[in-house]
């Protein structure tokens, strides 16, 4: 192969390569946990060993974000590129504030078209993962709340977020049972007693990429 062979390979195989971005707070961004780690990057990785060509995702998300704080990030950050899949999860911030669930489901709604939009308006290019959680934790004792009600809580989060992408053809991966089922393992957690860790994420990254694929292979 000569050099320039070699320089239009390069540029044919990144014309081709799969953009994704991952929208959502602090469990898209992997708090506590390397880059590496995070649930977005190990499911690119997946998918790359999968065969596809999917680049590492554009990350928005910021530990402590609610709907409202991360539809003002996308504003300040303006990702106009188009993107072949684009993934969401949020809400726990809401939850934990004693944000109602109207609110969430009003601005939840609105992310989601966003979200599609940055999909090229693909729904079948768009994936929700539930909101895990978090009153099963180390972190969580001592809630006034306690774990039932936030156990409940995250339940109507939950089924808000299902019902709009049922109602729009959005996939929706439910994560929330992996996370009451190992999610107070010290293994499955970060050093902050709260958050997942990778190893946690990639149960996560499990359930999400057989519908990623699904997803992907939509032409």
């Amino acid at each position: 192969m000569t050099m320039a062979e070699f320089f239009r390979a390069k540029t044919e195989a990144a014309a081709t390569e799969l953009r994704y971005l991952a929208l959502g707070d602090s469990y898209t961004i992997g708090e506590g946990v390397p880059e590496s780690g995070r649930w977005p990057v190990q499911l690119a990785h997946a998918l790359r060993a999968d065969g596809l060509p999917m680049a590492d995702p554009r990350i928005i998300a910021q530990t402590g974000w609610t709907t409202d704080e991360l539809d003002a990030a996308i504003d300040a950050v303006h990702p106009l590129a188009e993107y072949d899949l684009v993934s969401l999860l949020i809400g726990v911030n809401n939850q934990y504030r004693g944000r109602t669930v109207d609110e969430y489901r009003a601005q939840f709604t609105g992310l989601l078209e966003r979200a599609t939009g940055f999909a090229q308006w693909r729904r079948e290019r768009v994936l929700v993962l539930s909101i895990p959680d978090w009153g099963i934790t180390p972190f969580a004792v001592g809630n006034a709340r306690g774990a039932t009600l936030i156990g409940a809580e995250i339940d109507a989060f939950n089924f808000a977020a299902r019902e709009v992408c049922r109602e729009r053809g959005i996939a929706f991966v439910d994560i929330t049972a992996a996370s009451r089922e190992r999610g107070a393992e010290a293994a499955m957690l970060a050093d902050d007693g709260l958050h997942p860790s990778s190893t946690m994420y990639a149960q996560w990254t499990r359930l999400a990429l057989p519908v990623a694929r699904q997803l992907l292979a939509t032409p």
